[in-house]
């Protein structure tokens, strides 16, 4: 034996080799169907070209943007302050592809088509899975637009701008860039979601324009081009374009104090701001800030269940392909009963969460044009916020513990999954806020309860299970006196329940049977994995992870 042979020490088998080169919507038959099912399948050929880069080149791009935190540059050389940030180049390549693929604002180029909506949230989630921190800005660029239409004279001026495909970071004018991102600024440090207790004022200036001085708890994103504000003027709380430059060219009083250390999220950069006198322009009428910036709110909650169930997906992709390759006491991974129960369950999880979120979609999609698809996307969207941006932590955790050991180092994707999991329940208002925003269309807008009832209803006698629910969810409302200390249950039964009812019109028996038997018939512990022995484990994993 040479002295080589004898330090040979082993030889680097039985390990899962990389994920990558592969088509995340191709591979995706749920989403595909759900694409289909409600109203998008006309963008099959850009979904399908688009998974393939987020399935290869924005693979490694993830890893390199995260890895690489932006830096706060207050000052430059000379000590003029700038507040800029500096961001590694991988970066700035995932903006450049979500915005020629349309993360921002495909559904608004494409508004002449049903269902743009639902096709822009499979670009949406196929982006997310890729890298999460870029969809921040790209989501509030999207989410801008109806805010802004409240307002036609910025609309035109701004609207081209952030509907462009190209992505320019340069510091210009507006109307010098060949596009525009949009960001946001509402909680300050005393208030959080109670945005009433603000206390940022603008101050009207004899052209029209406002000065506005106050400071944001949470200002995102801080690379944008412009952010709607809110700030009080005397007849309440008003909703302000904030540019980053002055009409003149010059930077606007806009100070970043710093960037915040988050948890997750590491490519993007969220900030505290003061605001030393900001030029800005009104959105909307004066004391009309809350109900004009929550025309963006309606969307960017949106997002944050395609972000959360994207999310959902990338772990259950993750953990299948190690399954399939991995080996122990024998067998493969994904051949050990046990581990099948585990990986069905996941994907079972993600394909309800990502059918309730492109029916969401489709909703939003309508809205213009049906009162009732109006209605419920109001309580919808409340319900699918809560829920699937609840579940996704423990799911992810699940696939993590999938691959073992090596899903807790960072060599691989599941920490930065891991830790971009919790976000979305806290974004645009924690799972408080959206159990008491869905008591508040019930309570004011009784056509919202109606369309929610209507959509279980048009499942009702497909599924004994279903059918005691929806009995059930009939009489949850009825004790006032306590509905908001138990608000949290009925959400979360009305969350299963609308996932089964939209399962069982797409017509697969083997998933809305076996949602409803575990989810609503008590067939499911508290953790996944726990699927009944009579479930159909090898239907479940052949459609979780298609060749693409």
């Amino acid at each position: 034996m040479s002295i080589a042979e004898q330090f040979l020490t082993h030889a680097v088998d039985n390990q899962a080799p990389p994920l990558q080169n592969y088509n995340s919507y191709l591979s995706d038959l749920a989403l595909r169907e759900a694409v289909a099912r409600e109203g998008g399948g006309w963008a099959e050929a850009h979904l399908s070209e688009f998974g393939a880069v987020a399935g290869g080149e924005m693979v490694a791009l993830g890893y390199a943007a995260n890895e690489n935190k932006p830096k706060l540059k207050a000052y430059d050389r000379y000590g003029h302050r700038i507040d800029e940030i500096e961001f590694h180049p991988a970066y700035h390549r995932v903006m450049q592809l979500g915005m020629q693929y349309g993360v921002h604002a495909f559904a608004w180029r494409n508004a002449d088509k049903p269902g743009a909506h639902v096709a822009r949230a499979a670009v949406s989630y196929l982006h997310n899975q890729a890298e999460s921190g870029t969809s921040c800005p790209l989501t509030m660029t999207h989410s801008a637009a109806p805010a802004l239409m409240k307002t036609p004279a910025l609309a035109a001026r701004w609207l081209p701008k952030i509907h462009s495909t190209e992505y320019d970071p340069r510091l210009l004018p507006m109307e010098q860039k060949t596009g525009c991102t949009m960001g946001m600024g509402m909680t300050e440090k005393q208030g959080g979601s109670d945005v009433r207790a603000n206390t940022t004022k603008a101050y009207r200036q004899a052209d029209g324009s406002y000065e506005i001085v106050g400071h944001k708890w949470f200002f995102s994103a801080p690379m944008c081009d412009a952010w709607l504000v809110l700030a009080y003027v005397d007849a309440g709380l008003s909703c302000f374009l904030m540019p980053k430059l002055r009409p003149d060219g010059s930077r606007n009083a806009i100070r970043v104090q710093r960037l915040k250390d988050k948890l997750g999220d590491w490519s993007n950069a969220s900030s505290e701001v003061e605001f030393l006198g900001a030029y800005a322009e009104l959105v909307g009428a004066e004391g009309r800030g809350v109900s004009t910036i929550l025309e963006m709110v309606a969307l960017t909650r949106l997002d944050c269940m395609i972000g959360s169930s994207s999310l959902m997906r990338q772990a259950t992709v993750q953990a299948l392909h190690h399954a399939r390759y991995r080996k122990a006491f024998g067998k493969l991974l994904i051949d050990q009963p046990l581990m099948r129960n585990v990986l069905a369950d996941l994907a079972l999880e993600t394909e309800a969460a990502t059918a309730l979120t492109m029916r969401v979609a489709r909703a939003v999609d309508a809205s213009p044009r049906d009162e009732g698809e109006a209605a419920f996307a109001r309580i919808a969207t409340a319900i699918g916020k809560f829920w699937i941006c609840k579940r996704c932590p423990p799911l992810v955790n699940e696939a993590q513990e999938c691959l073992g050991g090596a899903g807790y180092v960072e060599d691989g994707p599941m920490p930065r999954l891991y830790r971009q999991a919790p976000l979305n329940s806290i974004w645009e208002g924690s799972g408080n806020i959206q159990c008491l925003d869905v008591l508040r269309a019930v309570g004011k807008e009784p056509e919202t309860r109606e369309a929610l009832f209507a959509e279980l209803l048009s499942a009702r006698g497909a599924h004994a299970d279903l059918d005691r629910e929806i009995h059930w969810l009939t009489q949850a409302f009825d004790d006032r006196a306590t509905l908001e200390l138990r608000s949290r249950m009925v959400v979360e039964r009305l969350a299963l329940a609308l996932q089964a009812a939209i399962l069982l019109r797409a017509g697969n028996d083997d998933v809305a049977a076996t949602w409803c038997s575990s989810r609503l018939g008590g067939e499911h512990g508290l953790n996944y994995g726990t699927l009944s022995a009579q479930a159909p484990l090898d239907a479940l994993l052949a459609r979780a992870f298609v060749d693409g």
